[in-house]
Order: C-alpha cells, then sequence, then structure tokens
C-alpha cells in the first residue's frame, strides 16, 4: 500500500498542475450580470447610519429680505406648510391669535397662500415697530447682559414673545426674559438676529392685511 502511494503521488501533483495550467486567465461576466449604474443598498430599518446633513439659510446680507429669510429659517426652516406641535403656523410660525389681529381667520387659506404669509409678516413687523417705537429709541445701541440692542433684534424678539414681553424684557435691562415653550428666550433673539437694516418697514397701528 505504501509502495503504491509512494509511485502514484508524483501522478496526483502533476495532473493537479496541469489542471492549473489550463484555467482560463480571465473570467468573463456575463452581460446580463454587470453592473451599470449605481443600486439600491436596503439597509435594516429603524437605524440611523449618517446624522442628516446640517442646512443653512441663504446668506442675504443684513437686508431686510436678510433679516426675514434667517427668521424663517430659524422658525421653520422656511416651510410655508410647516405646522409645529403647538399649532403655530406657516414659514413664520402663525399663532392663531396674531393672525386675528392681523385681520386672517381662515387658517387653512392662510396656511396654503405664500404670498398671504409674507404680508402678514410684514404687517406685523410693522404692528410690532409701532408698539416699540419709544423703546427702539431709548434702548437701541446700548448693552443689556454684554449684548448690543439692535432694532431688528428688538423686532425678532417681539415676533417670538411678543413685543409687550420685549418691553419689559428692556426695561427691567434683561431681568425679565420670556422664554417660549422650546426653551427660546428673548435674549437669544436679541443677540442671534442683531444688526439688521429693518428702515424699510415703517411702524403702524394696529395695521390690517389687504384682501388677496
Amino acid at each position: 500500500m505504501r509502495k503504491w502511494m509512494r509511485n502514484s503521488s508524483p501522478l496526483i501533483i502533476a495532473f493537479i498542475l496541469l489542471s492549473f495550467a489550463f484555467m482560463p486567465s480571465k473570467v468573463v461576466v456575463p452581460e446580463t450580470l454587470k453592473v451599470t449604474e449605481p443600486t439600491e443598498v436596503l439597509f435594516p430599518k429603524n437605524k440611523t447610519l449618517f446624522s442628516a446633513p446640517s442646512v443653512a439659510p441663504p446668506f442675504l446680507g443684513s437686508s431686510y429680505v436678510g433679516f426675514k429669510e434667517a427668521l424663517a429659517f430659524k422658525e421653520s426652516q422656511g416651510d410655508y406648510f410647516s405646522i409645529n406641535t403647538l399649532g403655530y403656523l406657516g414659514k413664520y410660525q402663525f399663532g392663531i391669535g396674531t393672525l386675528q389681529l392681523m385681520g386672517v381667520h381662515d387658517a387653512t387659506s392662510f396656511l396654503n397662500n405664500p404670498a398671504l404669509q409674507e404680508e402678514v409678516f410684514m404687517t406685523n413687523i410693522a404692528r410690532n415697530k409701532w408698539i416699540l417705537r419709544r423703546d427702539i429709541k431709548r434702548f437701541e445701541g446700548k448693552r443689556i447682559k454684554g449684548v448690543e440692542v439692535t432694532e431688528s433684534g428688538m423686532l425678532a424678539a417681539a415676533h417670538l414673545a411678543g413685543a409687550g414681553n420685549v418691553k419689559k424684557y428692556l426695561r427691567s435691562y434683561g431681568q425679565y426674559d420670556m422664554k417660549d415653550s422650546y426653551g427660546t428666550s428673548i435674549a437669544k433673539y436679541i443677540r442671534k438676529f442683531s444688526g439688521y437694516d429693518v428702515s424699510d418697514v415703517s411702524p403702524k397701528r394696529n395695521p390690517k392685511v389687504s384682501k388677496i
């Protein structure tokens, strides 16, 4: 038996080597199996592999348009059809009470009308500018808690918390600082929206939107 194995081993080795010699040097993939475009990859459900990319608002400088678009981005990321968990509506997140002050009584029509949303925003800014007109003259350029107070910062804070609460903040020199339901304070808006040119908006007493 051992003699047979000893005599046959060279033949086995030679056969294996010859089989490798006749293998094709390149594997040809059939056309139907070739990948010519990206294919969909299925990931496990309910697993987040990557965090969502951060999105920045468009840079529009310190103009009024820059001001309103930056504020809109903070409120809703600029989405006209947004409704938050508290029921605030649209690109600038208006509450029903404020809309009624502006002369808007149909929330559904408001939400589906971007032109009306823009008019309501400017109308509300004009209204807040009227309410804060004396405080703008008194506090603009001063510092409260190390932050310079500007007209645009005051108007942004009024959009957040109401002009009356901004008055209380200014006149208490920051001791009264109201926060919204998500924890955003008047002081934060005064700082974040400082230095925009909102001179295009004229103060108006009890303004209403036009019929659209």
